[in-house]
């Protein structure tokens, strides 16, 4: 199991509290991490990736032990902490504004 922190706005539409954990079979992936939170919520289809090509949404980012997985390709595996489940792979909405 992993744990995955959703900004508030993907919380709120998703109706969950906190972080979420999904199992995700090996290896595990950036891309098959997403995969498994969009089949386990469905609302969230096209809200973290575009549903078409698949690309990360221009305002979403990822990040993970200190590092900003975001222009990283999804066959990149998930740093262990994230797997032991130590630390969250975090799904981080941009902030903008003047």
């Amino acid at each position: 199991m992993i744990r995955i922190t959703l900004p508030q706005y993907l919380r709120t539409l998703a109706r969950v509290d906190g972080d979420i954990e999904v199992a995700v079979s090996d290896p595990v992936t950036l891309g098959g991490a997403l995969d498994v939170i969009e089949r386990a919520y469905p609302v969230l289809c096209g809200t973290i990736r575009d549903q078409v090509n698949g690309r990360r949404r221009p305002l979403v980012r990822f990040c993970a032990c200190g590092e900003d997985l975001s222009n990283e390709p999804s066959d990149v595996p998930l740093p262990e902490p994230v797997l032991r489940g130590d630390e969250p792979l975090l799904v981080v909405g941009a902030m903008a504004g003047g």
